[in-house]
């Protein structure tokens, strides 16, 4: 099985079991995720039922930097827009625009007094994340990607935007899982994936340390490049507090809109050749490859690719669309539950 593939499995898993001992209350699993520098396989939020109920007014979308500004300081009594809201940092202008579209999102009102813009909220934005979880997925663990690897688990540990960080690879089937044995950070978990037809099993063989989240943390710029001569020094800069605050409520606000079925965004449900398998997911086939199929292969420029036929379409077409519109409705629909 490719990478996406067994990405895909370790979601599905982590949407059903998370976390792998003890109880939680309710998580939001997401992939691809994470910041300019750096992007995570698999993102899990973990919440309560109630938190989620909290942010449900604010809708399904979710609440970039600009509308988070808003919702977390709009006050509970009217107030002119500048006056209630922190200066942001950037013109004002923007803020505006940020604050209309607020309200067109229906979490806060707005009106017009004497040419000045008042606002005030209709519900308070709840602080709905408990903790984040980042899963770096490797199913086939090499030396040479065990190297890559064990750099980029250093980077996550050393800014700590995360509460916690793991490897989730294929198991070996031996004794020792290989990755206890590559030079990988001590503070990352490891994860040892086995599949069994459609049963996926997850296990930790080593758990993680819980990353101090609420302090500043530390980018790696640059490294030295090793050898007996090389007497540079690394360089970095400190991660600050309040940055990471703030890019661990955007990472969850994105994993709450996409969710982790949003694969469909990118790939070809209209093709005649695409279906979806496997209730635990469900997960991508493709009936022309006689396989999964991964988001870069189903595209318009597959060989194979095939518009539905019209007459797929003929029933409820055009409102309701042909198997491709559907698919992507059942995914929605599972992404809606998991809210």
């Amino acid at each position: 099985m490719k990478e996406f593939g067994f990405e895909l499995r370790v979601c599905a898993w982590a949407e059903r079991n998370w976390p792998p001992e003890g109880d939680r209350e309710a998580v939001v699993v997401g992939r691809q995720l994470g910041t300019e520098r750096r992007r995570w396989d698999t993102v899990v939020v973990e919440t309560t039922e109630r938190a989620l109920a909290e942010r449900a007014p604010f809708g399904a979308q979710r609440l970039g930097s600009d509308l988070l500004h808003v919702a977390r300081n709009a006050p509970a009594s009217w107030a002119y827009y500048r006056d209630a809201l922190p200066d942001p940092g950037y013109p004002w202008r923007y803020v505006r625009e940020a604050v209309h579209r607020a309200a067109e999102r229906g979490f806060v009102e707005t009106r017009r007094r004497s040419n000045r813009i008042e606002l005030r909220r209709r519900y308070r934005y709840p602080a709905w994340v408990d903790r984040i979880v980042a899963i770096e997925n490797k199913p086939d663990l090499d030396a040479a990607a065990a190297r890559v690897l064990a750099e980029q688990l250093e980077h996550d540990v050393a800014v700590g935007l995360a509460d916690e960080v793991w490897l989730a690879t294929r198991a070996s089937g031996g004794g020792i899982e290989p990755a206890l044995l590559e030079a990988m950070p001590v503070e990352a978990g490891v994860l040892s994936v086995s599949e069994d037809g459609e049963r996926t099993t997850v296990e930790p063989v080593w758990y993680p340390r819980s990353l101090a989240v609420e302090n500043a943390g530390t980018r790696i710029l640059e490294r030295p490049s090793g050898g007996s001569e090389d007497r540079s020094a690394a360089r970095f800069e400190y991660a600050d507090p309040g940055w990471k605050g703030e890019k661990r409520t955007e990472i969850a606000e994105r994993a709450y809109e996409r969710g982790w079925r949003s694969y469909a965004d990118t790939m070809r449900p209209d093709c005649r050749h695409f279906e979806l398998r496997d209730p635990a997911g469900p997960f991508p086939w493709c009936v022309s490859k006689g396989r999964e199929q991964t988001a870069a292969e189903c595209s318009a420029d597959c060989p194979a690719f095939e518009p539905e036929p019209p007459a797929w379409r003929a029933r409820g077409w055009p409102i309701e669309g042909g198997p491709g519109k559907a698919s992507k409705r059942l995914l929605e629909a599972k992404r809606e539950r998991r809210r």
